[in-house]
């Protein structure tokens, strides 16, 4: 099961992600910012203190010297903080005077065009080293003048400056933090208050939600909600309905059978019950019927809620073999009952059982409300769009009663025989569940034409269809 994560969570996440990288890389920056300036600051200090060396370097009598009196050279190295080196070398002499510790710089080439700065290290404390190259007056030697110092103070001077960058940044970032909790708290009360509503609900409560001060952004949500529970009111009205009438036709038929049943136990003669168990053989048949209708509409309603059909059905077999099982029926009122279709099969998409029943109701139809001695024409056509036709020369539907005629139960007034009303209303439900449609018309035999006009058949692929060669059960 996939890990529910919240949408507070989620506003959160994506909001102190980026803050917290703000924060990350202003450091960083802030971190090297100070340590410019500090670098700055107390590098020209050093630079200035090697220039003072230097301007004490004399040349007399073509040799370099170095004098400086003791006293200068404790205010010189005297630092309450850090600790100040210097070393004095000649080109000629080498070493003149300072400290040997302080190391040379790495590339001497440098120092000759400008002074050099650097980090190293004397006794294990971390320095800072400037080097200067100075060639006294009326004498062509070079000499280096070096100066190092401990970095505390840059340090202290690096702390300062990050605290006073970084200390109202992190506040910042911690009320604005601050402001986008409670902004995402109160963003999310709309939604909180309708998780609520939804929940306290009863389920037989389908009212539509309300959606004052609904956000716009959830606005379309609700819309959705109160959408879908419309559907499912009328769904379940229509079931309820289908329940009260499935209930009240299967009434009919068992009270025949009771009262039937009663009459033949009441008679000592087999003559005078053969009327009795006539009727409920007819009792038992119209039962019969009626619940194999009402267990084919549950099934067709079933599969139109959940996918259509996927597999290729030779619509033709299946004309073919229902034609051949009603023949008997027909012969019974004297009905012409005849196939016309192609002689090779007629692929559609769908499945065969429904598909049957389908034409089992249409011809179930024809030959319970057609005339006695009549004809019923099934007619299969192999265009692009296959079309089912059953029609026949009985009375008809009057125009007004076109629409009615598909709603469950429903039957015309002053109808003979003793239908259901569910014929039609199976044979639209499995037509939409095959994408196909359904039209009523005058037929040329005098009575009802009915069309079924699928979408299309199977693909072809050359003279082929990409199906297999058997035929569908």
């Amino acid at each position: 099961m996939a890990k529910v994560q919240s949408l507070r969570t989620r506003f959160l996440l994506r909001l102190a992600l980026p803050l917290a990288l703000f924060m990350v890389l202003d450091a960083v920056t802030s971190y090297y910012i100070a340590l410019h300036y500090a670098n700055a600051a107390y590098d020209r200090w050093l630079l200035d203190s090697a220039r003072s060396l230097a301007q004490e370097v004399k040349a007399q009598k073509g040799k370099v010297t170095f004098e400086l009196p003791a006293t200068a050279l404790e205010v010189f190295q005297w630092d309450e903080v850090d600790q100040t080196f210097f070393k004095i070398e000649s080109s000629h002499l080498g070493f003149m005077a300072g400290d040997k510790r302080v190391p040379s710089p790495p590339d001497l080439a440098s120092v000759r065009e400008q002074p050099a700065y650097f980090d190293s290290i004397i006794e294990g404390q971390k320095v800072r080293v400037v080097s200067m190259l100075a060639t006294p007056k009326d004498s062509s030697e070079e000499v280096l003048v070096q100066v190092a110092e401990t970095v505390k103070k840059r340090r202290s001077m690096m702390t300062d400056i990050l605290l006073a960058e970084l200390v109202p940044q992190f506040l910042l970032v911690f009320v604005a933090g601050l402001y986008i909790w409670i902004g995402i708290n109160r963003g999310l009360r709309p939604l909180n208050a309708l998780t609520r509503e939804i929940g306290q609900r009863s389920p037989r409560d389908l009212a539509p939600i309300p959606d004052t001060g609904v956000p716009l952004e959830v606005l379309t949500l609700t819309h959705t909600i109160n959408d879908l529970l419309a559907r499912l009111a009328t769904a379940i009205a229509a079931q309820q309905r289908f329940i009260a009438n499935a209930a009240h036709q299967l009434r009919t038929p068992l009270a025949g059978l009771k009262v039937q049943a009663e009459r033949a136990l009441r008679e000592t003669d087999l003559a005078t019950m053969r009327p009795a168990l006539t009727q409920i053989r007819n009792c038992a048949d119209r039962a019969s019927r009626l619940s194999t209708q009402l267990l084919v509409l549950a099934r067709s309603e079933t599969a139109l809620d959940s996918a259509r059909p996927g597999a290729w059905i030779d619509l033709r077999a299946i004309a073919s073999d229902a034609c051949m099982d009603w023949v008997p029926k027909a012969l019974q009122r004297d009905i012409d009952l005849s196939f016309d279709g192609p002689e090779g099969p007629v692929y559609v998409h769908g499945e065969g059982t429904l598909l049957r029943e389908l034409l089992n109701n249409l011809v179930d139809n024809a030959i319970r409300y057609g005339r006695e001695h009549g004809q019923i024409t099934v007619r299969l056509t192999a265009d692009t769009h296959p079309c089912l036709v059953v029609e026949d020369d009985g009375p008809g539907i009057p125009e007004s009663e076109t629409e009615r005629i598909f709603e469950r139960f429903y039957r015309i007034p002053g109808s003979p025989g003793d239908g259901s009303g569910l014929g039609l209303p199976i044979v639209k439900e499995i037509a939409d569940l095959h994408n196909a449609r359904v039209r009523l018309s005058r037929s040329d035999l005098g009575g009802v034409r009915v069309e079924v006009l699928f979408a299309c058949q199977a693909p072809l692929h050359g003279d082929e269809r990409l199906i297999p060669r058997t035929d569908p059960k």
